[in-house]
């Protein structure tokens, strides 16, 4: 995950977000949303699996408790259809 959030409140997630790598990601996250992030870009993200779904609605609901919307952009299709599939993509905020 990159070290800081850009002016524009936007931060990344790392390469890979897994049930090893969720707990410091959702740390890291949670830094930043509190921070007022209020998107996160998973370009970066290539290796993943459901942990990665639970840090990005854990992520959500610490932005909408600070009164903002998390946008979630860059999402790779795996991920896109792992969502669906476990039916928590209208829970989550997907742009391109």
């Amino acid at each position: 995950m990159s070290n800081a959030a850009s002016a524009s409140g936007r931060f990344q997630t790392a390469a890979t977000l897994t049930h090893e790598s969720a707990k410091a990601a959702l740390d890291a996250g949670l830094s930043r949303i509190a921070a007022s992030a209020t998107e996160v870009d998973c370009a970066p993200l290539t290796q993943f699996d459901s942990s990665a779904l639970a840090v990005l609605l854990a992520w959500q609901r610490a932005t909408t408790a600070r009164a903002a919307a998390l946008g979630i952009v860059n999402v790779p299709s795996g991920l896109a259809s792992l969502a669906q599939a476990y039916g928590v993509d209208t829970l989550l905020t997907f742009r391109n």
